[in-house]
């Protein structure tokens, strides 16, 4: 399945230069809603999925996708309002999970929360691929994976690039200075296959599109 993930230039080109993608911790994530989308009405609900969710915190961290890159709102929220890059991937479909978008919060019973063995697999999906509806521009799918080693020059996480995870394409924002000769000595003789272009804002409607005039790309 081809995913997009968008990054500001400075990370974009470490990303690519690296061979790797930063994990998202789930307790550092931009919804305050992200993994409480459960009615918290009961205060023993809210405090048993809070012991839930640190424990999957703890172990468990995210690589985030969309499904288009043309949305001009991702650009400006993701991508340092389009002088970053947006990255390829061919991500292994059997990883990956679609979130689904609702306006209303979920409903658990409490010894679910105390036991997650007792949750159906879909019950358990929904908790942990459901988001506000108002982020469904998004588009999102996301990975869980395993925290298993901590880079300790910046103490984040990262997934290398792999079969599963498999770079493809780098689009360069419409307002990117980056140039196509500084883009290909990044990606290396490694990556030469990988697809590049620029993009642009399109002439008659609201979306990103390709720049066909390869001579507007320096």
């Amino acid at each position: 399945m081809r995913l997009y993930h968008f990054l500001n230039e400075q990370f974009g080109l470490e990303s690519i230069d690296r061979r790797r993608l930063k994990v998202a911790r789930i307790n550092e994530r931009n919804d305050p809603f992200e993994f409480s989308s459960v009615n918290f009405g009961d205060e023993a609900i809210r405090r048993a999925f809070g012991v839930m969710k640190q424990d999957l915190a703890a172990r468990r961290g995210l690589l985030c996708f969309s499904s288009k890159w043309k949305n001009p709102v991702m650009w400006s929220h993701y991508a340092e309002k389009h002088r970053g890059l947006c990255l390829g991937f061919d991500v292994d479909d059997e990883s990956i999970g679609e979130v689904s978008y609702s306006g209303k919060r979920l409903v658990v019973e409490l010894e679910q929360l105390k036991s997650p063995k007792e949750f159906r697999p879909e019950e358990a999906r929904k908790l942990l691929f459901t988001k506000y509806a108002h982020w469904s521009y998004e588009n999102e799918f996301r990975a869980f994976v395993t925290l298993d080693e901590m880079d300790t020059d910046t103490g984040l996480y990262f997934a290398r690039f792999s079969d599963k995870l498999n770079l493809k394409q780098v689009i360069v924002g419409a307002e990117s200075s980056i140039t196509r000769e500084h883009l290909s000595a990044t990606l290396g003789e490694e990556l030469r296959q990988v697809e590049t272009f620029k993009a642009k804002l399109a002439f008659r409607s609201f979306s990103v599109v390709r720049q066909r005039d390869a001579a507007l790309w320096a």
